[in-house]
């Protein structure tokens, strides 16, 4: 009975481990997105770019890495 005791204990712990792990990638993705959120508003304050170039960019950026992900051959099943 010790092995199943021994085992249980050692999932949860992989558990608890795991759902570390992505709170610390929550809060990495948070600092990310605040810190390029930042730096986004102050390029437009100083209006080094506008919010439309932005948009743009970031709209053929999109469509770029969309047709590379969904025109990407893939394995056949």
């Amino acid at each position: 009975m010790k092995s199943s005791s021994s085992s249980i204990n050692s999932s949860t712990w992989e558990h608890v481990d795991l759902a570390a792990k992505l709170a610390d990638l929550k809060q990495d993705n948070y600092n990310t997105v605040l810190t390029l959120s930042a730096m986004l508003e102050l390029l437009i304050e100083k209006k080094i770019l506008t919010l439309e170039e932005l948009e743009s960019k970031a709209s053929a950026i999109d469509k770029k890495l969309e047709s590379m992900i969904f025109g990407a051959p893939h394995p056949k099943l």
